[in-house]
């Protein structure tokens, strides 16, 4: 009896002991799993940066030297037709404008070699210059002509402004981080771009005061899109904007108002952009 009492008891105390190390398995998987969910999240959000702050340590079989104007048209050149038109880019107006604007002197000094290679670069205050490609494909899908009138939410150095410029009529451009836009606002005034106006403020409300617009483009990820946007936006016109997803990623939506003022939204590809930064207030 008190074998089986004894036996009893060994039984029990391995049982607890199995289910306590399997609780403890449990608990490192948990963790393991938390740990690796943070580490996506974070990786995922600096990505950009991380990216175009490598480009120092990569080698390059070419540059681009800011002081030569030949060279920069050699490399812009060479972008179109390998980075832009060889990945699906087609509309002759929007592979003119890339060809045409010096993205070099949109770009941060340190950076200038490398303006015609397809990276984005950070430009100052958590915020990106877009990459070549991107900037393309995303003025391509607005199908703007030359008597358009575009809105842009986002002007960070300027960049998509001016590419937008060459094509359209008139560009309205909000940029909510002051320093950033009175910089670009400078900037694209000193090279000529003389059909693109900018204001400081929140560009999630839109520009009331020039509306409706024929398109509106938008250059950092918004949670959802934003109502004024669409409320600004002409019957027949498109909204182009990054949109946060369920699974932490960023999809390019492009959202276009019919005659009677539905909405058709389209998912294309998944991007990366920096946060649409919302809640100031308006500075002419």
């Amino acid at each position: 009896m008190r074998l089986l009492i004894r036996v009893e008891n060994v039984t029990r105390w391995n049982l607890k002991k199995q289910i306590s190390m399997l609780n403890a398995n449990k608990m490192k998987l948990v963790i393991f799993v938390t740990i690796i969910f943070i580490m996506f999240c974070i990786f995922s959000y600096l990505f950009p940066f991380l990216q175009s702050r490598g480009m120092n340590s990569l080698v390059f079989t070419k540059a681009v030297h800011a002081g030569s104007d030949e060279d920069s048209v050699m490399e812009r050149k060479n972008m179109v037709k390998s980075q832009i038109e060889a990945r699906g880019v087609r509309d002759k107006k929007v592979l003119e404008a890339m060809g045409s604007v010096p993205r070099q002197l949109f770009v941060p000094e340190e950076f200038r070699r490398f303006s015609y290679h397809d990276n984005p670069f950070p430009i100052g205050l958590g915020q990106t210059i877009s990459q070549p490609y991107i900037v393309a494909l995303m003025t391509e899908m607005l199908e703007v002509d030359s008597d358009d009138i575009v809105l842009e939410v986002g002007t960070g150095s300027g960049y998509q402004a001016a590419v937008l410029s060459t094509i359209v009529r008139k560009v309205y451009t909000i940029e909510i981080i002051e320093e950033l836009g009175v910089q670009a606002a400078e900037r694209l005034k000193n090279l000529g771009y003389e059909n693109v106006e900018v204001k400081i403020g929140d560009g999630s409300l839109g520009w009331p005061d020039k509306s409706p617009f024929d398109a509106i483009i938008v250059t950092a990820a918004a949670g959802k899109i934003p109502e004024p946007l669409i409320k600004q936006l002409k019957h027949g016109g498109k909204v182009v904007i990054p949109v946060d997803n369920f699974y932490l990623g960023q999809d390019l939506l492009i959202v276009e108002k019919d005659a009677e003022g539905k909405l058709d939204i389209k998912k294309t590809i998944p991007v990366r952009f920096v946060p649409l930064v919302e809640g100031r207030d308006d500075k002419q």
